[in-house]
C-alpha cells in the first residue's frame, strides 16, 4: 500500500520517516518531495508498505501524531489522473528577426508592402 504523508517538518530526513513506519512493518520505499531548485522538502512524501495490514496499522496510529513539531496527516495514495491528449502544442508566432531580406519573421519585406528603399526615396 502506498501512503501519502503530509505536513512533515523541513529538516525530515527519508531515514527519520522510515524509522517512523518501519516500528509498523517493512518498508518498501520512502520518498520525500523537494523543490527542484532548492532542493527543499516541500513538507510531503510517500511511504510505500508492502503489507496493507500493517500500512492501516501505521496509518491509524500516526495520522495526527505530532513528529518533529508538526502533526502529520496521512491517507492513501491516489493514483494521479491520466492526462487527456497528451502535451499539447503552443504557437507563440512566427520565427525571429533576421533582419532586412534576411528571411525569418522579421524585416520590412513582410510589413505590407512597406519597402525601406521606398521610405527612402520619398524623402
Amino acid at each position: 500500500m502506498n501512503l501519502y504523508v503530509g505536513n512533515l517538518s523541513w529538516t525530515m530526513t527519508e531515514d527519520d520517516l522510515r524509522n517512523l513506519f518501519e516500528q509498523y512493518g517493512t518498508v518498501s520505499s520512502i520518498k520525500i518531495v523537494r523543490d527542484r531548485e532548492t532542493g527543499r522538502s516541500k513538507g510531503f512524501g510517500f511511504v510505500e508498505m508492502e503489507n496493507d495490514t500493517e500500512a492501516q496499522n501505521a496509518l491509524s496510529s500516526l495520522y495526527d501524531k505530532e513528529v518533529m513539531g508538526r502533526k502529520m496527516v496521512i491517507n492513501e495514495a491516489q493514483e494521479r489522473p491520466q492526462k487527456q491528449g497528451g502535451f499539447k502544442k503552443r504557437s507563440f508566432g512566427g520565427g525571429g528577426g533576421g533582419g532586412y531580406n534576411k528571411g525569418g519573421g522579421g524585416g520590412y519585406r513582410d510589413r505590407g508592402g512597406y519597402n525601406k528603399r521606398d521610405y527612402n526615396n520619398e524623402y
